[in-house]
């Protein structure tokens, strides 16, 4: 029985995320990716190693033209994050992140769904597609119930290059996923 709290769309503030709000962010994407001590189903600690990010890449992002990173707050405190990209007709969803003492309250489908919302909004895209690890099974069967589909598109993780991480297997890849965005109201 799952008896965790639902949030309710009125109890978050989503915001373009400022040069003042890099730390916070910093935080909470490496609790949601690297961190292991509080439970938050998304880490990657297991498969990584190091950094998932830093205060220069987040700047880097939001200083981005055609980026947009979104804080999402909940009483004032950051509880989630996630980029959007402008690529033509489609959006690059990505530095999806949410505190882990919040993960699996269904506070990711609200979130995912407003993106979806903004990238429709600010860009018209027609579709939305993001990248995850491959053998992230249970995060990618997670997308597909959002509507996201696998494309067996393949690209290389960037083995060498610490500011992603170290890893912590030989076999690591990134998928494309992609969703139609419904452009009707």
């Amino acid at each position: 029985m799952d008896t965790a709290p639902r949030p309710t769309t009125g109890d978050l503030v989503f915001k373009e995320a400022a040069e003042s709000d890099v730390d916070a962010l910093v935080a909470l994407i490496e609790a949601a990716y690297r961190g292991d001590e509080q439970g938050g189903w998304t880490t990657e600690a297991d498969l990584l190693r190091g950094q998932r990010t830093d205060p220069q890449g987040v700047l880097d992002v939001i200083k981005a033209p055609d980026s947009l990173l979104i804080g999402v707050e909940r009483d004032g405190d950051v509880v989630a994050c996630f980029q959007l990209e402008h690529r033509g007709d489609a959006a690059y969803f990505g530095m999806f992140a949410v505190r882990p003492d919040l993960q699996g309250a269904g506070l990711g489908k609200v979130i995912i769904a407003e993106a979806e919302r903004i990238a429709r909004g600010t860009w018209d895209a027609r579709e939305m597609q993001m990248t995850v690890i491959s053998v992230r099974d249970d995060l990618i069967a997670w997308y597909e119930r959002r509507g996201y589909r696998r494309t067996g598109r393949m690209t290389p993780f960037p083995y060498g290059d610490e500011r992603f991480g170290i890893p912590q297997r030989d076999d690591l890849q990134f998928e494309l996923l992609v969703k139609a965005l419904d452009v009707t109201p």
